[in-house]
Order: structure tokens, then sequence, then C-alpha cells
């Protein structure tokens, strides 16, 4: 019985892949950058080899840089997957559907590129490590190498679910960042872990230990209300760990973890931003 449950959900991966991406998370990748005039593309940071995509038309203006969310880190809720590419996007959903003139889309270490060429890529960097030093600087380089497209322009950070935690750690890093969102952001996995009663994650950085670090860069930080992975708390706890006037949490009704972000993107990225001057 294992086996034909295993079978019937192998075929149904197959008819629906086109739709959902189980059959092949890159080829709804390729689609999915599509609709927005993303270029696939990879960059070599010291660490990984990332995958990106990009859109950059103007370059005397602002960058949005947006980061995937963990992906497919787990098969179960104790065994961690074989690779951690999600099979539907959810980081690429919203850089696709940003119309602004210069988007990058960054892929999470070990996502989407051949695990033959990143030799350091094991299940740590999905689960434990998923947040490590390493991880940052490698995120932080791709942002530079990007940046470095738009010379002296600003940037603004966007980061998914575990994104957004690195969305938060390389601002920290950066003088360059002019906003910073998070959608469903996973701001303090300490506590997070705590509520599923998970193991927690010392070998991680914890977004909410720069609060303070990032406080005066303008910050939004949308959660959803049906969210039950990173519920809306967690968000609220980082902006108030910032003490800032400048952070803000807005709680997005009827939206789960995994719900269409991307369909409501255009309108929440016209929410204004505290503290913010810029365009």
């Amino acid at each position: 019985m294992k086996g034909l449950n295993g079978a019937l959900f192998t075929c149904l991966c197959a008819l629906l892949g086109i739709l959902t991406g189980c059959a092949d998370p890159n080829r709804h990748a390729e689609t999915l950058a599509h609709t927005g005039n993303l270029q696939r593309d990879r960059v070599d940071t010291d660490s990984f080899v990332l995958t990106s995509f990009y859109r950059i038309t103007r370059p005397d203006l602002p960058l949005s840089v947006y980061i995937e969310g963990d992906g497919m880190a787990w098969r179960s809720r104790t065994a961690p997957s074989e690779n951690p590419t999600p099979h539907q996007a959810e980081g690429l959903a919203l850089a696709a559907a940003d119309p602004a003139a210069n988007v990058v889309y960054l892929a999470r270490p070990c996502q989407f590129t051949p695990l033959t060429l990143n030799p350091r890529c094991d299940k740590a960097y999905w689960t434990s490590k998923r947040f490590a030093e390493d991880v940052v600087i490698a995120m932080d380089q791709a942002v530079t190498h990007y940046a470095s497209q738009v010379p002296g322009q600003r940037i603004h950070l966007v980061g998914y679910s575990g994104g957004g935690a690195l969305a938060v750690l390389i601002a920290a890093r950066r003088h360059d960042v002019a906003s910073l969102r998070t959608v469903a952001g996973n701001l303090d996995h300490v506590e997070v872990n705590r509520l599923h009663h998970v193991s927690a994650m010392p070998e991680s950085l914890n977004a909410i230990d720069v609060a303070r670090q990032v406080a005066s860069i303008p910050q939004l930080h949308f959660s959803g209300g049906d969210d039950r992975v990173v519920p809306s708390v967690i968000s609220q706890r980082f902006v108030s760990a910032t003490t800032s006037p400048c952070a803000h949490s807005q709680i997005v009704p009827g939206m789960s973890h995994e719900g269409d972000w991307a369909r409501r993107w255009p309108q929440l990225l016209l929410t204004p931003l505290p503290c913010s001057t810029a365009p």
C-alpha cells in the first residue's frame, strides 16, 4: 500500500507539475520568471554558487532585491529533504510581481543550483545552519554583485519567510539599504522553533538580535492573518525590539504562510513606509 501511495503521488505530480512545480521546480521557476521578464543567472560567492533571476533596465534607479524562503527544507517534521529547491518559489513570485525597473531574485544556498557545483552543500545548510554566518556572507556578496550594476543607487530588500531573516541580517551589514520589507518573515527563529516544539538552531544567526542595528531603516513586516507557521506575533516582537518608529508590522487578513502573496504584492508595495523619503 505504501508503494502504491507513492506511485499515485508521483503520477499526480507528473500530471499537475506544470501548475504546482512538483515535477520540475526549475521549469516552474523559469515560467514564473518569464512573467516578470527576469533572466536566469548564477553568482559565485566565497562559499556557494547562487542561482538568481534579474531584470535591470534603469541603472540610474534603485535596486529591489528579493530573497527566497527556506524552500523544500524538510520531507517531514523530522526528516530533512535531499534538495531544498522550492517546488513553488514564493520569493520569485513576489519578484516577478514587482513592476520596478531593477529587480533581482536570490535563491538560497543549495536551491536551484546543481549540488555538484556546491560541494559545501549538505543538509545542515537548509536545516540548522540556514542562517549561519557563511550563508549571510554569501547572500550579502550576491547583493553587492548586483548593486555594482546600479552604481550609487540604494537598495530595497525584500525577504519571504526565512528570506526575511536574511534580509534583516544583510541590512545590518550594509549602508546602502533604503528600505526593508518582509513577508511572513521568520524574524525570530528561536521563538518560532519554541512555538512549534522543534530543535533550536544554535549555528544560525537570529534576525531579532540585530533589530536595533536596522532600527533606522524604513521597514514594513507583513504577516498573514491565517499564518500558523510564522504567526503575526513574530513580526510584532521584532518591531518592538527595534524600539523605532521606522519599523511597522501589518497583518494581511485571510492570508496564510504559503498563500498567494504575489497576487496581493503590487498593492502591498504601495503601502507607505514609515520614515521613508525614498521612491
